[in-house]
């Protein structure tokens, strides 16, 4: 059983954090509810018994948890108890520049939010989301295909980009 040190953890922290809290903003849709689910998952690389492979396996890992803990999070009894989801349509996104944009693609649902993401905004191969969120390559294409529409009629429909 592999432990970390205080040392490794806190590189593991500042190498991946930005990436594990955009992707609970992105399913959160609120900066708190990141905040605390991108800590979660943090406390959890702290009790993984097992070390990486390597960087790649570390990243995957860490996307592949943080999706989990915002599911868990959005499935927990006390969401369904709070305040009307309107309250939760705000977002807070510190990069990139363009609200509009980022106010679109949280409207999105997960599926649709998560893959965009992973795709424009981290770089991955619609095979490599697949092998990370163990889909089918051709459904996450597809997912991907249908998000750029949904997006692109929203952003008509608000007027950006026309002429």
């Amino acid at each position: 059983m592999a432990s970390y040190s205080r040392e490794e953890i806190e590189t593991i922290y500042r190498r991946n954090f930005k990436l594990v809290y955009q992707i609970c903003l992105v399913l959160m849709k609120n900066v708190p509810d990141a905040e605390d689910a991108a800590q979660t998952v943090f406390h959890k690389v702290m009790e993984r018994g097992e070390a990486f492979h390597d960087p790649e396996h570390e990243r995957a890992w860490l996307i592949v948890t943080a999706r989990n803990e915002c599911r868990d999070q959005l499935k927990h009894w006390w969401r369904r108890c709070r305040e009307d989801a309107s309250a939760l349509e705000t977002l807070t996104w510190e990069e990139p520049s363009d609200g509009l944009v980022w106010e679109q693609v949280a409207a999105l649902p997960e599926k649709h939010r998560l893959v965009l993401f992973l795709h424009y905004y981290q770089g991955y191969t619609t095979d490599e989301i697949a092998g990370l969120l163990k889909e089918n390559p051709s459904t996450v294409r597809s997912r991907l295909v249908q998000a750029r529409k949904k997006l692109k009629l929203r952003l008509e429909a608000e007027g950006y980009g026309t002429p």
